[in-house]
């Protein structure tokens, strides 16, 4: 069996900020680690001048997508899992106002948005849609070009670098395929989180895997938990108004609580039944991606527009089908995580190389599979759950309204959420042998999708309801 590429659990659930992975997260990484490039070859304190051009897709929904807050926040050098959110806009018009920035926190350099950082929309690079170049001068002349690519879920790769095959980790269950985990799985009889639960020690001892796991879920419950009961109308200019504090009320019949476990307890006793059930589902994946449109903390999972889906997913798990247990959840989210992975290697999970298919679709099948497992299914029933949810969502475009991570985008959370629920259920109460279409099989038509639709549809606001829908939004 060939060796695999190495994908941990951390690289595809990263704690983040919204709106977009690709488009957002994706540049803020790139834009620390090329501040960390000058510092190793000691160069930050000779800059004296520098833009930031983006290509393709960055270009063409960049605004829409925070994508030139991203980058500038990234060369401010604040670290987007930590960072006050809430401060993010306050330090982007000083910025602008006073056209001067502390690159890297260090080094004071004049730096005008309005002509310094440049949205080449007619422009693409050949490698990946998500194209963007630092350009600089040092004090000593000397002019320095590095151009990254974000190629989605907040993956960033530089032009011209390859990892070396010793930055890979060597793990004792390399996996590529769904039909290579079903084979490491047979053959030890582990289940599939026990599998990645192996995996992760190739990374670091089991104590931090457990932490970091409880960190993300910490993350997820807080999103959740201020998506719920924050009023008002979403960034942007689309004047979306936030639906989930309204929904929540209303299921909540009004109710009076306090705290996030007070309100957990009244979920729990105002109500039960399939409805009462279904609208709490899309209440907390709404609840997720209007944060994450505003300039949110989330968890990127696999990616930023599909934020909400995991989330939703694992707390319909916790709160209507027994899995309130640190242990569950972190098995959940070990599972979730190889399927993420096995769509990463074997097709992508960029909406700008593959249409919403990509986020949504891929989300969507990470949760299913990890709730079949959840819920006493075996690693093929887990697997066909996968399937049945990516099989149903093939060929989504991604055509967001105005380059904003809105409109379909929040309520595609909500449909995804729901689908993988089906999935499960179809997949518990199947033999895994009735399945006509393995997972792999889904993940190479998936990708063939993706090469075969049309540009437009691929998160440039080209094409779809982007272009159906007159209206008129600000230039920043």
């Amino acid at each position: 069996m060939p060796a695999a590429e190495s994908i941990s659990v951390f690289d595809i659930f990263k704690i983040g900020v919204g709106p977009s992975s690709s488009h957002t997260l994706g540049p803020w990484r790139a834009a620390r680690f090329f501040l960390q490039q000058l510092r190793d070859k000691q160069q930050l304190q000779q800059v004296v001048s520098l833009s930031v051009l983006l290509y393709g897709s960055l270009a063409k929904t960049g605004r829409g997508h925070g994508t030139d807050i991203a980058v500038m926040m990234g060369l401010l050098d604040e670290d987007p899992v930590t960072c006050d959110v809430d401060a993010i806009n306050d330090t982007i018009a000083q910025l602008r106002s006073h056209k001067t920035m502390r690159l890297g926190g260090e080094k004071t350099i004049d730096f005008d948005p309005a002509t310094q950082l440049v949205f080449l929309v007619q422009e693409s690079l050949p490698y990946h849609p998500n194209a963007m170049s630092f350009l600089l001068r040092l004090d000593t002349g000397e002019e320095l070009a590095s151009t990254w690519y974000s190629v989605g879920g907040g993956f960033v790769q530089q032009e011209g670098v390859v990892a070396a095959a010793s930055d890979q980790v060597q793990l004792p269950f390399p996996i590529d395929t769904a039909e290579q985990l079903l084979h490491w799985c047979r053959k030890t009889g582990l289940a599939i989180h026990e599998i990645v639960s192996e995996n992760e020690l190739g990374w670091r001892p089991e104590d931090q895997t457990r932490a970091g796991l409880a960190q993300l879920w910490s993350v997820m419950q807080e999103c959740i938990y201020k998506g719920c009961h924050q009023e008002g109308v979403l960034p942007g200019g689309l004047e979306v108004k936030r639906r989930a504090p309204a929904l929540n009320r209303k299921l909540l019949h009004e109710a009076s609580y306090t705290g996030f476990d007070s309100w957990l307890k009244a979920i729990r006793e105002g109500g039960n039944g399939f409805t009462y059930t279904l609208d709490w589902v899309s209440c907390f994946a709404l609840a997720v991606n209007e944060q994450n449109a505003s300039f949110g903390r989330v968890v990127t999972a696999p990616t930023n527009g599909a934020a909400g889906v995991i989330p939703a997913v694992l707390f319909y798990y916790v709160v209507f089908a027994g899995g309130d247990d640190p242990v569950k959840i972190n098995q959940f989210l070990l599972t979730a995580s190889e399927i993420g992975s096995i769509f990463k290697k074997g097709a992508t999970i960029s909406a700008a190389m593959g249409g919403c298919q990509a986020e949504i679709g891929v989300s969507s099948a990470m949760a299913a599979g990890a709730l079949t497992e959840s819920l006493g299914g075996t690693q093929r029933q887990a697997l066909m759950a996968a399937e049945i949810a990516m099989e149903h969502h093939l060929g989504l475009t991604c055509d967001p309204i105005g380059g904003l991570v809105q409109v379909p985008c929040i309520e595609r959370n909500t449909m995804g959420a729901i689908k993988a629920i089906t999935a499960a259920q179809l997949a518990l109460q199947s033999a895994p042998d009735y399945a006509k279409v393995s997972l792999d099989t889904v993940v190479k038509t998936m990708w063939e999708t993706a090469l075969d639709m049309n540009s437009k549809y691929k998160e440039t606001a080209d094409g779809g309801l982007a272009i159906n829908i007159p209206i008129s939004l600000p230039e920043c």
